[in-house]
């Protein structure tokens, strides 16, 4: 019995991503992460030779991996820069990025509930859950829920579970 419980974990358990031997994987292209560290180079090229074209200094910020060679990953930023960077500076961490203007975090996803409070443009938020048009998010302590389509960092649709 207790064996066959244990089987029927293991294959409801996500499946762990594969890296191969020249540093690719095989997540899905294209995907979402965010930066590891306080300051990440983005390089022209896949490689230290290129030079660099931006740096960040702002952990946890967002960015869409877009190709993957060797250990670089093709990512674009919030603002749809595109470069390099090495993986070692990314994590699968969630994240988003509030778009344009002042927004509205609410109690429960339902823009009748009451509001939970408002958060500025720019702020880097975690991505707790998606379903649907609504995503769970927190900062500083605080959490809500807030339109998918004011933020940057996932796809439409996209279902997260953090």
């Amino acid at each position: 019995m207790f064996r066959t419980i244990l089987a029927l974990l293991l294959l409801a358990a996500p499946a762990a991503a594969t890296e191969f031997a020249d540093g690719t994987t095989d997540l899905p292209k294209p995907r979402f992460v965010s930066i590891k560290r306080g300051s990440a180079m983005m390089r022209t090229g896949p490689g230290e030779r290129f030079p660099i074209k931006w740096e960040y200094k702002r952990p946890g910020l967002p960015m869409e991996i877009l190709k993957e060679y060797e250990i670089w990953r093709q990512v674009r930023d919030p603002d749809g820069e595109i470069g390099w960077m090495n993986k070692a500076l990314l994590t699968g961490q969630r994240t988003g990025i509030v778009k344009d203007q002042v927004r509205l975090l609410y109690v429960a996803p339902d823009m009748k509930s009451r509001i939970a409070w408002r958060i500025a443009p720019g702020a880097v938020v975690s991505i707790t859950l998606c379903e649907d048009l609504w995503c769970r998010v927190s900062k500083d302590g605080k959490s809500g829920y807030i339109l998918r389509g004011n933020m940057w960092g996932t796809y439409p649709r996209e279902k997260i579970e953090g």
